[in-house]
């Protein structure tokens, strides 16, 4: 079956003092040898530019007012919808006034990738604090990309997923950045057959695993050992495997989670769903600590992400690592040539 033919990525700008033009930088001068996917830049053109003169970088523009304007672009230039920042940009030095142009990018990038202008979403990391000041209410990205979907789709309620993936391992947290002793109390039959439903569908439609095998960690050490150590185990996780078999999904678990990522237990399934924030990352870090890719899964649109932050403190040095953006762009746009063909 022929591919059908994509439209660009749409890339964020996040944080303009951060490592978000960097990576971008660097991507795209190295695009051709990378075989990388197109790509279009939404921010402040003028930053952009700025920080390719600050590197030392040739960098050519071609500035848009949408994604409609890239078959007009020459091909050595860098499709950039234009945003502009009311401060100029200082490597490494987080402006508050910045933040409303910040927001302001992720909303036309969405924009573009609902309408069809562009095949995914690719976002450059944000500081939250930063944005607060801006009027943000949402205690992360992945929070705000779910209510720009309902935007979009109004009556539709969508319920966003982090995966954190790499070639070696594909991971999700149940519960996220809270304290750990809040953990035990947020994880219920609900949230674990919510959650690894959403992810036995991304699985299927993203990633082409036509019968997901998903491994459920225990949230105590050796999955409770039958309750000896902690009941939720048996009280909460168990059963709501237990219901998601009989719904035909293949889900195993409580699995112990000390004996859950080598390379041989690896080979027994396509994702784990993890009970906390550390229990996910620490193993895919361990294992692709430059290279492992954010992917919010449940949106009705393709959304991936560099897994690392803005990196405030080697902005604008030339020791930036793309590695992880890089495969934030091919996975998005493998993810989304998937969704292309089956609709097709």
């Amino acid at each position: 079956m022929q591919k059908i033919a994509l439209p660009p990525l749409a890339v964020t700008c996040g944080d303009p003092a951060g490592i978000g033009l960097d990576i971008t930088i660097q991507a795209w001068l190295n695009r051709a040898a990378l075989a990388l996917p197109p790509f279009a830049f939404f921010g402040d053109a003028n930053a952009l530019a700025a920080r390719a003169d600050h590197l030392g970088c040739k960098l050519t523009i071609a500035r848009i007012d949408q994604l409609s304007g890239v078959t007009t672009c020459p091909p050595d230039a860098l499709p950039a919808v234009h945003i502009p920042q009311p401060n100029t940009t200082r490597a490494g030095k987080p402006d508050t006034a910045n933040g409303a142009t910040v927001i302001e990018a992720i909303e036309a990038a969405v924009a573009q990738v609902m309408s069809g202008a562009a095949s995914a979403l690719v976002t450059n990391p944000i500081a939250k604090n930063v944005l607060y000041a801006a009027g943000f209410k949402h205690p992360g990205h992945t929070e705000f990309l779910a209510e720009l979907a309902t935007r979009h789709m109004p009556g539709k309620k969508f319920t966003p997923v982090m995966m954190l993936a790499c070639d070696e391992l594909r991971v999700v947290p149940l519960t996220v950045h809270i304290p750990l002793a809040s953990v035990a109390g947020l994880i219920t039959r609900q949230s674990i057959l919510d959650t690894t439903r959403i992810v036995h569908a991304g699985l299927i439609r993203d990633f082409g695993i036509a019968h997901p095998r998903i491994a459920v960690a225990g949230l105590n050490p050796h999955a409770g050992e039958f309750g000896k150590i902690g009941r939720e185990d048996e009280e909460i996780v168990r059963p709501a495997i237990e219901l998601l078999q009989q719904e035909g999904l293949i889900v195993t678990g409580p699995h112990s989670a000390d004996t859950l990522f080598h390379a041989a237990a690896r080979e027994t399934y396509d994702a784990v769903i993890a009970m906390y924030h550390d229990q996910a990352l620490i193993p895919i870090k361990t294992l692709a600590f430059d290279r492992g890719v954010n992917m919010t899964l449940g949106l009705p649109f393709v959304r991936t992400s560099p897994d690392h932050g803005t990196a405030f403190d080697i902005a604008g040095t030339g020791r930036v690592r793309p590695e992880s953006f890089i495969e934030a762009l091919r996975l998005a746009h493998r993810a989304a040539q998937r969704r292309a063909d089956h609709t097709s």
